[in-house]
């Protein structure tokens, strides 16, 4: 139940995160890149201030990080930011449901790169759920 819970709290999160950065926007003088950039240094803070106020680093050891941790941890840094980056530039100059809807597609993306990456399996429910998923985002882009 508790993986349920933050799940969701990450999607209300991820929401406001579109709200937000949509009422940032407003004027289109805000320059994407830079507004990616700012949002990336408050959240390094903020998450930081939480890693050290939980104590988090009190044992920490960067000796535990091998090469290739290192690897998969900067490439997953670089596509979270080309993630954000792409995303910001289309909220910037689209609809909010329909870029919400279509950047959900990390979902459908996600698992297919798991079945072949991860060789995760895919049972009958997942496949509907990513096919509906896919049929959505296609319904909600529709002009």
């Amino acid at each position: 139940m508790v993986p349920v819970i933050f799940a969701l709290l990450s999607g209300v999160f991820a929401a406001l995160v579109a709200i937000f950065a949509k009422l940032g926007f407003n004027d289109q003088k805000v320059d994407t890149t830079v507004a990616t950039t700012i949002r990336s240094l408050i959240m390094f803070v903020f998450l930081a201030g939480i890693a050290v106020i939980a104590g988090k680093f009190r044992d920490f050891d960067f000796k535990i990080f091998t090469g290739k941790d290192w690897l998969y941890i900067v490439l997953s840094g670089i596509a979270g930011g080309l993630s954000w980056l792409f995303y910001f530039i289309a909220l910037q100059n689209g609809k909010t449901v329909t870029i919400v809807s279509l950047d959900r597609l990390s979902v459908a993306f996600a698992a297919i790169f798991a079945y072949f990456l991860l060789q995760e399996s895919l049972g009958w429910k997942e496949i509907i759920g990513i096919v509906l998923m896919v049929a959505g985002a296609i319904l909600i882009s529709l002009k």
